[in-house]
């Protein structure tokens, strides 16, 4: 573990340089104890991968200071987190919300129907949010659809694309440039700026795709353009 300055006003916590679960557990968990203790002048804590970065106010305390205060708390960082929740994204493979199906299937040796049955058949782990606001990090993908990223990336990914790409898959919250295979797409709203939480999911939550018809796709749709429709979601026990 190392403890790195980003700037004057945060320090990164690093635990290694792989992305795996146990590393992710580690870092999720010193994220929890230190957003429970109140540390004087913590601003933010931003999980990743392999690293907990905290934003502090240099006017309210040091780095130095910082850094002793979580030395302090990581031997409560081996507790069990609370929190997280499991999610049941609905997932259209079909058509137009697959463009990348066919060419996944074919690189990967399986059948389009194979392709989805391996992805919607997984859980996953958010490992963190990125690139864009609420965009999600999930592991870990299963290894027959283990694809480098496209050689051609796209210049416009349409907003609720499902896209696989490593050992990784993800959700596309807004439109946007992407280098990932697109194999499905969810019609809820990943983020949104006036909820309490704008971020749909977070570090630690886990998402299992549901799969869903074209027809169940856009009823869906029109149901949370209306406001009418909550994504299922239980209590995870990490």
């Amino acid at each position: 573990m190392r403890f790195l300055s980003a700037g004057d006003r945060a320090l990164v916590i690093e635990f290694g340089k792989t992305v795996d679960r146990a590393l992710s557990e580690d870092v999720l968990r010193l994220n929890a104890v230190i957003r429970s203790s109140d540390v004087s002048g913590v601003v933010e804590t931003i999980p990743t991968f392999r690293s907990l970065m905290v934003h502090y106010d240099p006017l309210v305390t040091s780095r130095q200071a910082l850094e002793r205060a979580v030395s302090g708390l990581l031997e409560r960082s081996g507790e069990s987190r609370t929190g997280a929740a499991l999610w049941r994204v609905p997932a259209c493979y079909e058509g137009e919300f697959a463009p990348d199906l066919a060419d996944v299937a074919r690189l990967t040796g399986l059948t389009p129907s194979d392709v989805v049955a391996l992805h919607s058949g997984a859980r996953y782990h958010v490992y963190m949010l990125g690139f864009l606001p609420g965009f999600p990090y999930m592991g870990d993908l299963p290894r027959e659809l283990e694809l480098p990223r496209r050689a051609d990336p796209r210049v416009q990914v349409p907003p609720g694309s499902i896209a696989i790409a490593t050992s990784l898959t993800a959700i596309y919250p807004y439109e946007s440039p992407g280098g990932w295979h697109l194999i499905g797409a969810t019609p809820i709203r990943l983020f949104e700026a006036g909820r309490p939480r704008p971020a749909l999911l977070a570090p630690g939550d886990a998402v299992a795709f549901v799969p869903v018809d074209r027809t169940s796709y856009l009823a869906i749709r029109e149901a949370v353009g209306t406001e009418s429709y909550q994504v299922e979601c239980e209590p995870l026990d990490a």
